[in-house]
């Protein structure tokens, strides 16, 4: 029962208070690749760490010695001579709570993906209608007077041009916006917001949940920005995010400007430096050191 409770008091803390820490972090938008991989890092963190305390909780009075090798000889993940000899078969009782904690993201993950795909197959449907494929800008026009420049990311992966855009935007500026849509085509960004919003829908009410997906969707905004700096300058850019700030995406799109454009243009209009590679490299061990503790935890009853 000890270890149940120091992983429930771990879990608090990374689902309620290292969230709002993480989201105050300033070098976060100084490398967003990174803080996107810390942020899956506390969501995997807390989904584990739940699954082992409701093991610890579930398992009988004779097995709470058997900690996370318990659980892994139960799941057939450990040989039976090396683990808990009690552990043999595996307890449904004790495996069901930490299996729904795993498989409920993993189905809503499922789910947001395939709700995805068939928002994007209504909108393709209605692109072959309203729009005209450009081979000159790899992309499709649309014939409308708002500024707006989207992507469809997946598998039917498609680049979205208004008229109004191609009036607005130089050609360069142009360039650089569509530079923008298909990084996150090619980053598959449509994937990552996936997992974030499965991990909202599981843990509806958690700290953790809500921030992760406001600010993952907003790091891969900015990472998808970091990746058309490569080839344009960054006043191109921040010209062209300002013209298309107010064009409207359809739902399961990305769009260039949308809400998060202000904050974006403060971010390249007043540049900083990356975070030091020493600091890059703290930020990694730390996440990891996060995410090994609560198997630490779950292992100390056996190492005992």
């Amino acid at each position: 029962m000890t270890a149940a409770l120091a992983l429930a008091g771990y879990a608090l803390l990374v689902g309620a208070v290292a969230p709002y820490a993480l989201a105050r972090a300033r070098w976060a938008h100084r490398a967003p690749r990174l803080a996107v991989l810390v942020w899956y890092g506390l969501m995997a963190t807390f989904t584990v760490t739940v699954a082992l305390a409701l093991y610890h909780v579930a398992l009988r009075e004779e097995h709470v010695h058997d900690g996370l090798v318990g659980l892994l000889t139960a799941c057939g993940l450990f040989p039976v001579a090396f683990g808990p000899a009690s552990h043999t078969a595996a307890d449904p009782a004790a495996l069901l709570p930490p299996a729904l904690v795993v498989l409920l993201p993993a189905g809503w993950f499922l789910r947001t993906v395939w709700r995805t795909r068939r928002a994007q197959r209504r909108h393709l449907d209605l692109l072959a209608v309203l729009g005209r494929p450009s081979s000159e800008y790899d992309a499709v026009i649309v014939d409308h007077d708002t500024p707006a420049v989207y992507c469809l990311p997946g598998r039917s992966r498609r680049v979205v041009v208004t008229r109004g855009a191609i009036r607005a935007l130089s050609r360069e500026q142009l360039q650089a916006v569509l530079a923008h849509e298909r990084a996150h085509i090619a980053g598959r960004h449509h994937l990552c917001h996936a997992v974030a919003e499965a991990f909202e829908r599981t843990f509806p009410r958690l700290p953790l949940a809500r921030h992760a997906r406001e600010q993952t969707a907003l790091l891969l905004e900015m990472t998808a920005d970091d990746r058309a700096l490569r080839h344009h300058s960054r006043e191109t850019l921040a010209a062209a995010m300002y013209e298309v700030a107010a064009g409207q995406t359809p739902r399961a799109a990305f769009g260039a400007g949308g809400s998060s454009a202000a904050v974006r243009l403060c971010r390249l209009l007043t540049p900083e430096a990356e975070p030091h590679r020493a600091t890059r490299l703290g930020i990694a061990a730390g996440s990891l050191g996060i995410m090994l503790l609560p198997l630490l935890i779950a292992c100390g009853p056996v190492m005992g």
